[in-house]
């Protein structure tokens, strides 16, 4: 069976998602705002600003009417960064079907709020059913067919199934998790972790430190998503150290190569313009240290992290108040 699929929004892995979809037969349709996306996806087949070097198949199409590419899909893909997910959902909602299943692919939490992302979409979207589909996938390999996986979830494990179908090839492995929160917080925490350690990276620190800075932090992801009622297995699993490794090692990460500029001088706001798209760890910095002060929850790479991109900080001294700390037990 063939379905019909639309993206709002016309970033890196949305785009990936189109392609791959569109080798399966997907009709698919992409909404941006930005008339130049549009067009080079129309004409030149190549997202040349967030997916340069990545042929888009033919049975994708473009357009800046929201409306048009909505209109009669089967599946929605909200493809935008975190901060615009609630005003897309909200403009979505203009031209949505209960019928339509929304899907969402970014990665954070709404800062304002603290609230999960497809809580806000839930909040905008009330009576479509929402999935998260998140895992370790960058982009640029997801278009290229290299073997990758990733976990669709929901409340509803009937429409977490069907996300399952939709997506699943011999190259894109797709499981299913009813752990919701967990899933998201694990999916948004390890931005913040990625940017710690492209800022290790950046200052010329080793594999020591990196290795104990994705540890360490995978036991903030961990800490905070518990209190927030995720599920201790969600974070050994690909959204949770899965996701961790792919996006403090490699090079694709926008999170990491912005902290390799932070630690090599850079500021933040200097960093992203020089990435060009949105560093999510920046944002889930900020939101993430309010939310762990809320809720009395110890996330010392998240804090120092928070010091060094909002209080200017030093990052050597931040490295040697993390390591002077008071002796503790490793499992506590």
């Amino acid at each position: 069976m063939s379905f019909k699929v639309a993206f709002l929004g016309g970033g890196s892995f949305g785009t990936a998602l189109s392609i791959m979809l569109a080798k399966k037969g997907t009709e698919v349709k992409v909404w941006d705002r930005n008339k130049s996306v549009v067009d080079d996806i129309n004409v030149k087949k190549e997202n040349i600003r967030y997916l340069h070097g990545s042929v888009i198949p033919v049975g994708v199409r473009a357009s800046e009417n929201m409306e048009e590419v909505i209109k009669d899909s089967d599946y929605v893909v909200i493809s935008v960064p975190s901060h615009v997910v609630r005003t897309i959902s909200r403009e979505a909602a203009k031209f949505i079907n209960k019928d339509q299943i929304v899907i969402s692919i970014a990665k954070g939490i709404e800062e304002e709020s603290g609230k999960r992302l497809s809580q806000v979409i839930k909040e905008e979207l009330p009576l479509n059913p929402v999935v998260v589909l998140s895992g370790p996938s960058h982009a640029e390999e997801v278009a290229q067919d290299i073997p990758t996986t990733v976990v669709a979830a929901s409340e509803d494990m009937e429409f977490a199934g069907k996300v399952q179908d939709l997506f699943m090839t011999n190259k894109f492995r797709v499981y299913t998790n009813e752990d919701l929160i967990g899933v998201e917080i694990g999916g948004a925490v390890k931005n913040i972790i990625a940017l710690a350690a492209g800022i290790s990276d950046g200052v010329g620190y080793g594999d020591n430190t990196k290795a104990a800075l994705m540890t360490r932090g995978m036991s903030e992801i961990t800490r905070i998503g518990l209190a927030l009622g995720g599920k201790r297995e969600t974070f050994s699993g690909l959204t949770g150290i899965g996701d961790l490794i792919v996006t403090c090692t490699s090079m694709h990460s926008r999170n990491r190569r912005a902290g390799i500029l932070i630690g090599k001088g850079a500021t933040a706001g200097e960093a992203a313009e020089q990435i060009g798209m949105v560093v999510e760890g920046v944002k889930a910095c900020r939101a993430f240290y309010d939310l762990k002060e809320k809720l009395s929850i110890s996330m010392p790479i998240t804090d120092t992290l928070y010091k060094v991109l909002f209080q200017d900080k030093d990052v050597k001294y931040g490295v040697y108040e993390l390591m002077t700390r008071d002796k503790k037990d490793e499992v506590y």
